[in-house]
Parts: structure tokens; sequence; C-alpha cells
């Protein structure tokens, strides 16, 4: 918000009051910031209800019995986001509430958990034709007439060898869990403090926020039908509503309301309150993405992505676009928060550069579509990253900081691999 507001305060001067006013006014008017805000507060009280009613300790159970060892827990973690690929939102909020209390068996630190689980959201997302990211960059290439109507889904897919950032950070993660790639800063001192002091979760401090506030049931002999239903129905929905998230998560929720009622596993007033309890722990979330929303559009008054596009623009040649183009976006991507938004502007301008200098389309969609799966991951304030650490219990400063440096690991080699294959 203090970003935000700096913003104002250059473009309007004293006026920055009344546009700061109108700015957020204006954000919540906006269709697709409206959707996210739902969405998240739908998934709180969806997850919240597995919680209560004993699903998730049913699928720990089930896990812990096929699981002996700590990488094994993170391994499952980590095929688990490769299996559930629809949405970033779904992967981070499923993934993460679903294996906690599996890792936690393990001593698995939350900041390991939380980095696992975002390295399989976006990047996995953009991996894999049948998602929103899919969905939605498929729509734009077309609507930049690089791909005739209807026919955007293949350029997408024709690019998908070219998108090395999520690539590289979807495989890192077993190298990481297996030790090949060693634990490097605040991730080593996170999971020496979880195996020393079996302190999982990072304590109280100045960028903390406590995200462990679901109630569980502790049942003798938990159903796994209590999870397991739900998800599938959740999945299905999904699906059925081509995609759409609220839609199915809104209609996940009802049918696992109907089903917790009909089998007695809670009392309609215990599911109320449930979901009420779901929808507070979610508030820490749905204000982070208003503050998120607010500094999109302060960026987008101020002109930070025309500016930066525009100074860079000089660099590229036929060599050089694809690493160009990674890099700089990647930046607007990681200083903005927004990997959709600004992708809209990049577009016009990078790809006709792209046609002038017979550079391939797919090796630059690539590199355009690789920045904003490396923004999602590494923004400490992006939807993605701030849903994987809450899922996770963990602090979103400390999900972000800890995973950093296998980020900036994976952003480098990307870049390197832009540049070799040009």
């Amino acid at each position: 918000m203090a970003g935000a507001l700096t913003a104002f305060i250059i473009v309007d001067g004293w006026d920055f009051l009344s546009q700061f006013s109108y700015t957020l006014q204006e954000a919540f008017k906006n269709d697709t910031n409206v959707w996210v805000l739902l969405v998240c507060a739908m998934y709180g009280s969806f997850i919240a209800l597995l919680v209560r009613a004993g699903g998730t300790q049913a699928f720990g159970d089930l896990m812990a019995k096929r699981v002996s060892s700590k990488k094994g827990s993170l391994i499952c973690t980590w095929l688990l986001g490769l299996a559930i690929f629809l949405d970033d939102y779904l992967n981070s909020l499923t993934v993460s509430s679903s294996m906690k209390k599996v890792t936690d068996r393990f001593k698995v630190s939350r900041e390991m958990l939380a980095y696992v689980v975002d390295s399989t959201a976006a990047p996995v997302c953009l991996l894999v034709p049948l998602s929103t990211w899919a969905v939605y960059y498929s729509g734009l290439l077309e609507k930049n007439g690089l791909a005739e109507s209807g026919q955007g889904m293949a350029l997408f897919i024709a690019s998908m060898p070219y998108m090395f950032y999520p690539i590289i950070a979807v495989l890192m993660v077993p190298l990481v869990i297996m030790g090949v790639i060693p634990l490097l800063g605040k991730m080593k001192a996170a999971e020496h403090r979880a195996e020393t002091t079996g302190q999982l979760a990072p304590s109280h401090g100045e960028h903390s926020e406590v995200c462990d506030t679901y109630v569980e049931q502790e049942l003798h002999n938990p159903n796994s039908e209590l999870f397991f239903i739900p998800i599938i129905t959740l999945i299905f929905f999904t699906l059925w509503f081509e995609i759409d998230l609220l839609m199915g998560v809104i209609a996940a929720t009802m049918a696992t309301v109907l089903q917790y009622w009909l089998a007695g596993v809670l009392k309609l007033t215990e599911i109320f309150d449930t979901m009420m309890d779901g929808l507070k722990t979610m508030l820490p979330v749905l204000v982070i993405l208003v503050a998120v929303f607010m500094l999109i559009e302060a960026n987008n008054h101020i002109g930070f992505t025309a500016y930066i596009i525009e100074h860079v623009t000089p660099l590229m040649n036929a060599k050089t676009l694809p690493v160009v183009t990674f890099i700089s976006m990647a930046l607007v991507s990681f200083v903005t928060g927004s990997n959709w938004g600004v992708f809209a502007i990049a577009f016009p301008v990078v790809i006709p550069l792209a046609i002038a200098m017979d550079v391939s389309i797919p090796l630059v969609v690539g590199a355009l579509l690789s920045a904003s799966g490396f923004g999602s991951q590494a923004c400490f304030y992006s939807d993605s990253t701030v849903l994987s650490a809450q899922g996770s219990g963990c602090g979103t400063f400390e999900h972000a900081i800890s995973q950093l440096p296998y980020v900036l690991i994976a952003a480098a080699l990307a870049a390197i691999g832009f540049y070799v294959i040009a």
C-alpha cells in the first residue's frame, strides 16, 4: 500500500488521496479482482470443512502408511502438485492443506513445504494445456493476432518446450528434496530449526502471520471418503464449468455440506460455523490481495511496464530478444505482482519485434510465459506466493525469502537457455 501511495504522489501530487480512493473503488469494480477474492474466500470455507470433519486427518493417516521418510513425504507433495494442474489457486491451497499433516510427521519445515507447493503451482499450470493459464494465454495470443481464432492453444502448446523457467523450477524440486541441490540460506536455517527443535512453523515476528487456525476433530477411525469425495467433486465441477474455479468451489462446497450433514459427521450449525471460521482464516490473504490490486493499478498509473519496455527495446536484436524479454518481463512481474495483466501490454510490443527480427515466435512466447511463471513464484506478494504460504501454515515473507535462492537459480539457468538457443 505504501508503494501504491508513492506512485500516486509522484503522478498526482497533492491530489493523490482522491486518486487513491478512486482507484481503490475501481479495483473492486474489476470483475477479475472480485472473482479472485470470492474464490479465495470460498476456498477458505471449503478447506475448513475438510479439516474440521477429519478429512485431512484421514488423508494424512492413509499417506502415513505409504510414506516412511521425510524425503518421501516431500516427493509425494511434489507428485500431488503435478497431478492438480487445473489452476495455481486450486493447486496451492489443495496440495498444502492435504500434505501438511503428512509432512509434519517427519519434521518438515513449513518453509520447505511452501516451496514445494509453490514450485508446482503456476509452473505446472504453464506446462499443461488443460489449465486456466493455458486458456488465458491462448486467448491472449488470438487477441493479438498471433494465431487465428481457435488456434491459440496450438501456439501455446508449440511454445511449451521453450518455457524454460517453469520446466527448470519443477525439475529442481526433487533435486532439492534429495539433497543434490543443497539447502541454502533461510531454507537451511528453517530445516535445521524444524529438525532440532520440532518447531515447524516460523516463530511470530515482524513479518509472520498465523495460518494454522482450523480446528480439527480427532477421530478414532477417520474416513478417507470425507477427503476424497469433496476433492474429486471439486475437480469435477471445476471441469464441468469450463475450468471456472468459483463455480467449481461453490458447487463442491454445497455438495460437501450435504455429504457431511447426511453422514452425521457435523451438525448444520457446526458446518456453517466452520465455513465462517474458514472465511476468517483467509482475511489476511484477502487484504494482501487487495493491496496487490492497488499496486498493479498504481504501476499502470505511473507507466512502469511501458517505461521498462521502452528502455530495454534498444538492447534487443535477434540473438538477445528472447533473453532480454525474459529478464525484463520477469523483473516487471516480480515488482508489480501481476502475472497476467502486464503481459497483455507486453505482447503487442514484443511480438512485432520478433517478427521484424525473424525470431521464432514460439521461442519468444515461451520467454514471455516463463517470465510470468517466475513472477508468480518469486514475487513476495503475488497471489501464488501468498496462497502457498497460507495453505502451508507459513508466513508469507518467510516463504518468499526462503525459496528465493532456488527461484533465482532456476531463473539464471532459464536466461542462459534463452540466450544459447536463440
